[in-house]
C-alpha cells in the first residue's frame, strides 16, 4: 500500500512539474512575443541605437522594454515630431532669408555679408536639430507597409538630397573645391545651397500636402 501511495505521489510529481515547466514556457513566449508586437519589426539605425531592445536606453536601464515605458515614449515621439515640423518651417524661412542676401551678395552688396553668415550658422543649427529630432525618435509601436509611391517616401528620399547640400553649402562656404578646381568657390555654395533648398522646400511641401 505505501508503494503505491509512493507511486502516486511520484507520478503527481513529474506531472506538476512538466506542467510547471510548460506553463513557464508559455509564459517566456508570450513575453518574447509581447517584445516583438512593442516594437516594429524595422528601424532606422539612429533608433535601433537608442531605442531598439539591445539600444542604449534598454541596456543602461534608462527606459526599459514595456508597455507603460512604450507608451511613454509614444507620447516622447510624438513631442519631437512635433518640433521637427516647426523648426523645419523656420529653417525653411531662414533659407529664403539666406536665399535673398546671398543673391545680393553674388551681385556685389558685401554689405549683408556678416548678416548672411551669421544667419547661415542659425539656420545651419535649426537645420540639424530639426534632424535630430527625426531621428533619434522612438519608434512608432508599429510600422505601417505602404504600397506605391506616397509623400512620406517622398520626403524620406528628398531628405538624403538636403542633407548632402546643407553639408557640401557650409563645406564649400569656407574652402575652395578640388573636386572642380576650375569653377568659382562662391558659385559650388550657391549651387549647393539652391539645390539645399529646392530639395528641403519640396520634402516640406509634400509631407504637408
Amino acid at each position: 500500500m505505501k508503494k503505491i501511495i509512493f507511486l502516486i505521489l511520484f507520478i503527481f510529481q513529474v506531472v506538476v512539474a512538466q506542467e510547471r515547466d510548460a506553463l513557464l514556457e508559455g509564459l517566456f513566449e508570450e513575453e518574447m512575443t509581447m517584445e516583438k508586437q512593442l516594437l516594429p519589426q524595422k528601424m532606422i539605425f539612429t533608433q535601433s541605437l537608442l531605442w531598439g531592445k539591445n539600444g542604449l536606453f534598454r541596456k543602461t536601464g534608462i527606459s526599459k522594454l514595456s508597455i507603460e515605458n512604450r507608451e511613454k515614449e509614444l507620447k516622447v515621439r510624438n513631442v519631437m515630431l512635433k518640433s521637427h515640423q516647426i523648426i523645419g518651417y523656420l529653417t525653411l524661412a531662414g533659407m529664403v532669408a539666406q536665399g535673398i542676401m546671398g543673391g545680393r551678395l553674388y551681385n556685389g552688396d558685401y554689405e549683408l555679408y556678416d548678416a548672411h553668415k551669421t544667419l547661415g550658422q542659425w539656420v545651419t543649427a535649426s537645420y540639424f536639430t530639426g534632424a535630430g529630432l527625426s531621428l533619434f525618435a522612438p519608434p512608432p509601436l508599429v510600422k505601417k507597409r505602404v504600397k506605391g509611391f506616397n509623400s512620406i517616401k517622398a520626403h524620406k528620399l528628398l531628405a538624403y538630397v538636403h542633407f548632402s547640400g546643407m553639408i557640401a553649402t557650409n563645406s564649400w562656404s569656407k574652402n575652395d573645391s578640388e573636386l572642380f578646381p576650375n569653377v568659382k568657390k562662391k558659385d559650388l555654395h550657391k549651387y549647393a545651397a539652391y539645390t539645399t533648398f529646392v530639395s528641403y522646400a519640396t520634402a516640406v511641401l509634400v509631407f504637408k500636402f
